[in-house]
């Protein structure tokens, strides 16, 4: 479902509410807008954000994704972030089967604990549905001995609820961010599960993930194994989800798995670092998860084969040939990171092309194209928010971002003043 005319149409009903919800769109591949999606960290697309108070609180748009659900989604982040608590049914209207719900009892509504308990709910408003009481017998599951000040966090997983008395803020958002989650978050084709995948992947923590055909014979015992393993190292800053292998297709493609490695786990990092494993067996999962915490799993790169021909004026950079090509080969290099679905890395392919061929007959100077949805690229070196992204690395090693017009005239002025000349090249492989 294409999510721009749902949010057209959202945005018309939204106007004539009282009061007014604005809902305004950016494209940040313009060249005016690119510093305003650097400042609020856009990293793919379509994202949407939450401006509060005159832009001063920002927060990520985790709601649904069709008009009339996007309107109700909302109206409701427009009103108060907490929800009072009167009766068993506000309780039960405000508890679902299948969501998060964090319930503060209080003995009065004022004092350092409910104060904290409304920031949080302020913060986290996006995220989670708030309520707070003055009696805990209006609380599903029998709960009438609850006394205050507690926060109750209601889960449709696992213990179904925990509850915390800390009330220092980094307490309480730590206290939700570890228990709204299930020791294994299960990637399937039920929608229920779907905004705790969101919640998985959105985490800071390592992910370990295990990809498995649920319908095979063995598929409950790897998952009982992955399950003890994950008990144990989930206070250790490891997330861990298992995927069906009908499901997680998109998951497959991002890594550059193939389905014969199933059942297979792989570690994600946050800089991109990656462990993988293939045809595991349910005896092979605490030791090999074991060895990489020890640190004796060599890391794995997703990569495209190195291409056997590469005569074009573009030259094709993969992950494999990336150290050979950009930084070992003593050249100049332009290196477009780019995406084959992305519109604006079509409209500037050619004119690249017409770069490439003014410089064929100049040895030190490359001009290249790497693929990022199909090969890893170094994260610590190459920052990508949005496709293109176009970086020169000159023969010395400065690299820099080319964030000028997309105009042969324009790209080829900005090598040549950022790339080094025959006579410095020589000077650097002397010292090399």
């Amino acid at each position: 479902m294409k999510l721009a005319p749902e949010y057209e149409k959202a945005a018309s009903i939204l106007s004539s509410n009282d009061p007014p919800v604005i809902l305004a769109k950016v494209d940040a591949n313009e060249e005016k807008n690119r510093e305003l999606a650097r400042q609020f960290q856009v990293q793919g697309f379509p994202t949407i954000k939450i401006l509060r108070n005159g832009g001063k609180v920002v927060q990520d748009y985790k709601g649904p994704r069709e008009a009339d659900d996007i309107v109700d989604y909302l109206k409701k982040q427009s009103g108060p972030a907490t929800a009072e608590i009167k009766s068993a049914d506000d309780a039960s209207a405000l508890i679902g089967k299948n969501k998060v719900v964090i319930v503060g009892v209080f003995p009065k509504f004022s004092g350092e604990e409910y104060e904290n308990f409304n920031a949080l709910a302020e913060k986290l408003r996006s995220e989670y549905d708030f309520g707070h009481t003055l009696d805990a017998k209006y609380l599903p599951r029998g709960e009438s001995s609850v006394t205050g000040p507690v926060v109750r966090l209601f889960k449709p997983f696992d213990e179904l609820f925990v509850d915390s008395h800390d009330f220092h803020m980094e307490a309480l958002e730590k206290f939700v961010a570890e228990s709204s989650v299930p020791v294994v978050t299960v990637f399937n084709n039920d929608p229920s599960n779907h905004p705790f995948v969101v919640k998985f992947f959105d985490n800071p923590n390592v992910k370990a993930m295990m990809f498995v055909n649920f319908t095979a014979d063995n598929a409950d015992s790897l998952k009982l194994k992955f399950r003890e393993s994950a008990e144990q190292y989930r206070q250790q800053g490891v997330s861990f989800l298992v995927g069906d292998l009908e499901a997680s297709q998109g998951a497959f493609q991002y890594f550059g798995l193939k389905e014969n490695q199933v059942p297979l786990m792989i570690i994600q990092h946050n800089d991109g670092k990656k462990f993988l494993k293939t045809n595991v067996e349910p005896d092979h999962i605490a030791t090999w998860l074991k060895a990489y915490k020890d640190g004796s799993v060599e890391p794995f790169k997703k990569s495209e084969p190195i291409p056997e021909v590469n005569n074009e004026p573009v030259k094709v950079v993969v992950a494999d040939n990336l150290q050979d090509i950009v930084f070992n080969s003593g050249k100049n290099v332009l290196l477009e990171i780019y995406a084959p679905w992305c519109g604006h890395c079509k409209k500037l392919a050619p004119i690249l092309e017409e770069v490439a061929v003014s410089y064929q007959s100049n040895p030190d100077v490359i001009i290249a194209k790497l693929d990022a949805t199909a090969n890893d690229i170094p994260r610590e070196t190459f920052e990508v928010q949005g496709y293109p992204t176009v970086y020169f690395r000159s023969a010395s090693g400065k690299i820099s971002q080319y964030d000028g017009s997309r105009t042969k005239e324009d790209i080829i002025d900005f090598i040549e003043k950022n790339r080094d000349k025959a006579d410095q090249q020589e000077s650097v492989k002397d010292e090399l």
